[in-house]
This record gives C-alpha cells, structure tokens and sequence, in this order.
C-alpha cells in the first residue's frame, strides 16, 4: 500500500485502492494526479514526495468525488500548491456539501455528511490546458461525473480516473456509479480505440490493453438497462423499482448505497426516456415508469 510505481521516464503512480498519478518534473517539481480520499492520504502522499525530495507543484483532480479530493486541503495547507479541477468538479471541490446534496436530491442528513462523500474544502482553480506541465494532454472522460478528465503524460502514460471499473468491483457491486449513462457509454467507446504506452484506471489494475475492460464495462450498463426495462414492463415507482434491482443484485440498503445507486438508476431512467424506451405517468400523482 501506497508503494511508488515508475512506469514512465517521468511519470509514477502511488498504489492504492484509488491510484494516484505523479508526474516529475526536470525541476523536481511534482504534479500530482489526485490526492486520495482523506487527510490521513495526503499526509502518506506528502512522505513519499518527502523521500524522494521532491516538492508539490500542483494537483490535477480528474473530479470532485470525495476520494479522489479528500487529500486536496492538507497538501495544499502543508506545500500551498495549486489545485486545478475541471468544470463542474471545481465548483464541488470548492463546496463539497454540493456532491451530497446532489447524491440526495436535497439538504442531506448527517448520515451521508461523511467523509466518503464530503472531502474537506480546498481552494481549487478551474483547469485548462494552459496550466498543464508541457506535452501532459487532458482527456474529456464525461459520464461517471460531471466534468471528469484523464491525462495522458509526455511518457505516453493514461490516467482513466474513474471511467471504468474493475470486473471484481462490478461482480460485487454490480451498479456503477453513472451521473449520465449515453456520455459514460460514449467515453467508454472512445477509451476502446486509445493507444497508449500504459493505462491506468483509478479502480482497475494498470494494463497495455484497455480495450476488453472498457468492453466489459460497457456490457454491463447494457445489462443493468435491460433489468430495468424488465422491472418497467408494468408501471412501477422509484422506490420500488430500487427496490426490485437491490433485490435482484443482492446489494445491501443503507443511506449510502440507497443515493449512490438510487442516483445512478435515475440516470438510467433519464436516458431511457431520452431515447424512447420508456415513459412516465403522473396522472396517479405518482411517477410510475413504463417500458414503452
């Protein structure tokens, strides 16, 4: 755990169950690629960069999910780096109340003002290509958040932050987060045709050949698509249709799964609709779905 890994002449990445992404500098100036999902991570991150010598020049959040920003405020508080997020993402990273908020749809309970869903506040700058260390590209990853980017490295390395999963992380939990399912399968198709001299998944183990994971994630939103039109052949709520796919997944229900997941499926519902697979009713002052 938390082992440094070069893969390129430049470029590293820490080993852990959310990967961050290091890029060196001829300076010994350091550009890191999330900072993972808490104080306690910044504060390892900083004693590896400690080690080598190296300072902290900047982070490169590929999104405001709470574990890949969580170590943002104790670097930035520790070395004043800068911290870049792109588009919406800054905004969140700026106010995190916003992801349990949105997770909920409204002022959110204690039981989800947690650090897995609410990283502290860091002063983030929104990110643009002129920011970035020359001949580092970023890379528009739209579907499982927001705004979400990679990168790729002048050693020709990819960071694919959170756009697939690992199989053994689908096999258990069998739902994805998605915020919108047609962007996440577009960017999924995109990342099937990239080139790279290494990929690395936040959630997945580095690898040459992205291509049948990217596949297989894709295969999977196909299959929770399809459970959902199942359950949508007669008219049926929202909370009984999460419900019917808990149930079917053998998933456990608690406040954090119930908005993760809950949130996700009306992603599916909103591109279902979208592209005329099914419809809702009101007329029982009830929004009850139906596959068209």
């Amino acid at each position: 755990m938390y082992e440094l890994i070069q893969v390129g002449a430049r470029t590293y990445y820490i080993d852990v169950p959310v990967k961050i992404g290091l890029y060196l500098e001829e300076d010994d100036q350091v550009w890191l690629i999330d900072s993972g999902g808490d104080k306690d991570s910044g504060r390892k991150i900083r004693q590896i960069l400690d080690k080598q010598g190296w300072k902290l020049k900047a982070i490169l959040n590929t999104h405001s999910n709470a574990d890949h920003i969580g170590g943002n405020k104790y670097l930035q508080s520790q070395t004043g780096c800068k911290i870049y997020v792109p588009g919406i993402d800054c905004a969140f990273t700026r106010h995190p109340l916003l992801e349990p908020s949105y997770l909920y749809g409204g002022f959110p309970p204690k039981d989800l003002r947690h650090k897995f869903l609410m990283a502290p506040e860091s002063d983030a700058q929104y990110l643009s290509q002129e920011v970035l260390p020359r001949g580092m590209q970023i890379l528009p990853l739209p579907g499982h958040f927001f705004d979400m980017v990679g990168f790729t490295t002048p050693d020709g390395v990819t960071l694919l932050a959170d756009c697939l999963s690992s199989k053994e992380t689908l096999e258990k939990y069998q739902i994805g987060v998605i915020y919108d399912v047609g962007a996440y399968l577009d960017t999924l198709e995109k990342v099937k045709t990239l080139q790279a001299e290494l990929f690395i998944p936040s959630h997945a183990e580095a690898t040459k050949d992205i291509a049948p994971l990217a596949q297989y994630n894709i295969d999977k939103v196909n299959q929770v698509a399809d459970r959902i039109l199942e359950f949508c052949r007669e008219p049926i709520g929202f909370d009984f249709l999460l419900q019917k796919l808990f149930e079917a997944y053998n998933l456990k229900m608690d406040f954090s799964q119930n908005v993760l997941v809950g949130s996700t499926v009306k992603s599916y519902l909103a591109w279902l609709k979208d592209t005329g697979k099914v419809t809702v009713d009101f007329s029982t002052r009830m929004a009850l779905w139906q596959t068209l």
